[in-house]
């Protein structure tokens, strides 16, 4: 029986790619051997010395904040199994729909996301003060730099490390389900083992669409 492949997920729960990808490498653990954990990476504190303009008005950046510091303040009280439940349960909220990229996501209203995944997974509303809060500053930093500051790595999201090897991506625009999924996982170990290989790339498309099979 072979083992199981060991892959750490660092996501934003704000980033639409990181959605899509997280949402592959769960279909792919359905029908492949994968021991899948998620961990926190901050998009705003791995761009703090270069924030897009479009991210300079700070109410867009509280959204940006707010679901990676909430999540964030749940693994701090429950442990680091509840970071891929409250993931699904933000995303689901965040990213579900067409997107064009980030266009769509910063019209929604982030304290209710919040307060309804928190209420879904029967944590403690309070919970959802983390939000505003700095408090959770040096644990993200500490989870970002476990992500990115390795041999290989590429300063972005989905960052995933296969059997401790950094990859960044792969980025897709829709959901691979089922055996379609487990075929792109093999494809993707097949590459990461490789160890020579290093990218493989095409154009972006405008629109996500996490949710159509």
């Amino acid at each position: 029986m072979s083992e199981k492949t060991r892959v750490d997920f660092w996501f934003d729960p704000f980033c639409p790619w990181s959605w899509i990808t997280s949402r592959w490498i769960i279909e792919a653990r359905k029908v492949r051997d994968i021991d899948l954990t998620f961990h926190l990476l901050s998009l705003a504190i791995l761009n703090e010395d270069d924030l897009p303009k479009q991210f300079a008005d700070p109410r867009i950046m509280a959204k940006v904040w707010t679901p990676v510091r909430v999540a964030a303040a749940a693994e701090r009280a429950l442990g680091p199994d509840i970071v891929e439940p409250m993931y699904t349960a933000l995303g689901s909220r965040i990213h579900n729909g067409e997107n064009k990229v980030f266009g769509d996501l910063l019209k929604k209203d982030y304290d209710e996301i919040v307060a309804q995944s928190l209420a879904e997974l029967g944590l403690p509303a309070e919970l959802a003060e983390a939000a505003t809060s700095e408090e959770y500053q040096a644990t993200l930093r500490k989870s970002t730099d476990e992500g990115l500051k390795v041999p290989g790595a590429i300063a972005g999201v989905p960052t995933l490390h296969i059997n401790g090897v950094a990859v960044f991506g792969p980025v897709l625009s829709r959901i691979p389900r089922g055996e379609v999924a487990g075929k792109m996982w093999d494809a993707t170990l097949t590459l990461v083992s490789y160890p020579d290989f290093w990218e493989i790339k095409r154009n972006q498309p405008e629109d996500l669409r996490p949710e159509v099979d």
